[in-house]
């Protein structure tokens, strides 16, 4: 079953840094693309902050033209602040996609490693670990490229019932 490349852009939401991974599945077959981070600047205003990350992830989206967006859902910790700067990143990361026209998945953390390592509380070493199983040629040069290559991996596994949930919400006018 080879059928047509899907492009999937994998992102790990984050104020100060966005990783990011692009793969390409053919069927079963996953390869590794590209994958890096989009910052923003510490010390700028969060509003400048919000601007950069969505510059740098429309950056990516006109160079690399996926077709799908997965994108890690937010956990919640016990600092308040640190979760809501949080979702503004993610903000930025739902956005730029969805102006794209292109549909968007959402994983939690611990879906996303189990996809990838089998096991929902891995650790990053062990995210890294198997990414590098999976696409031998993966590079990364963070832990937050990695993860988001891990995200993009999990889509690749659960795309079918992602996509078609997308779409059943879309036809009946809840998306």
């Amino acid at each position: 079953m080879s059928g047509e490349a899907i492009r999937i852009l994998g992102i790990d939401p984050g104020l100060r840094r966005t990783g990011w991974g692009l793969i390409e599945a053919r069927g079963n077959r996953l390869s590794f693309v590209d994958s890096g981070l989009v910052t923003s600047d510490g010390k700028a205003e969060l509003a400048q902050r919000l601007h950069e990350l969505h510059v740098g992830i429309t950056d990516i989206h006109q160079q690399f033209l996926p077709d799908e967006v997965a994108v890690e859902q937010t956990f919640v910790n016990k600092d308040a602040t640190a979760t809501l700067k949080l979702g503004h990143a993610r903000a930025m990361a739902l956005l730029v996609p969805v102006q794209q026209g292109l549909p968007v998945a959402e994983y939690a953390p611990n879906a996303v490693k189990k996809a990838v390592v089998g096991v929902g509380h891995a650790d990053k070493t062990q995210v890294k670990t198997m990414v590098k199983m999976l696409m031998p040629k993966a590079r990364f040069d963070s832990d937050d490229a990695a993860d988001a290559l891990a995200i993009a991996i999990c889509h690749a596994h659960h795309r079918q019932s992602a996509v078609g949930r997308l779409k059943t919400l879309r036809a009946a006018g809840g998306a």
